[in-house]
């Protein structure tokens, strides 16, 4: 699998916070977000292209001992989250799994890290819904973090 992704129902906008939201719990920190619908008319002559978002996100706390580990790995050290709004009123949400960018680095403990990054940034895709109204938490148990709870 390259990808992770998820279609959802909702609003574009919706699509965004919820997107967001999600990486968050998952440890995740946006950095950038570039609106390419807005690049695209801005250099390209009557270009109009639909909503489409991309988040440049990352894990600070993997970030840092990958770098440390292996000081070059900056040019794929980041995630991008694409969401994209479809001609058919669904938004897709999508991101490359990080493995894909690192199976060229034969080094163990980034190899521990991409699994713990990979693992994070794919639960964080698949929770994303843009009605947050349908996720409640569950109390905690044996002093557990709560857990978010997707109604049907």
């Amino acid at each position: 699998m390259y990808f992770f992704s998820n279609s959802i129902n909702g609003s574009f906008e919706a699509a965004v916070l919820a997107t967001k939201d999600a990486l968050k719990r998952h440890g995740f920190e946006v950095l950038a977000e570039i609106d390419m619908r807005k690049v695209l008319r801005n250099h390209i002559a009557g270009g109009d292209f639909r909503p489409y978002r991309i988040l440049v996100a990352y894990d600070p706390a993997s970030s840092h001992r990958a770098v440390t580990i292996y000081d070059r790995i900056g040019s794929v050290l980041f995630c991008n989250v694409v969401v994209q709004q479809q001609n058919d009123g669904r938004v897709d949400i999508s991101a490359a799994d990080p493995a894909t960018s690192m199976y060229v680095i034969n080094h163990i403990e980034l190899d521990w890290i991409v699994r713990d990054l990979r693992g994070h940034l794919q639960k964080a895709i698949e929770e994303i819904d843009a009605r947050p109204e349908t996720r409640r938490r569950l109390p905690a148990l044996d002093g557990a973090a709560p857990q978010l709870m997707h109604a049907a």
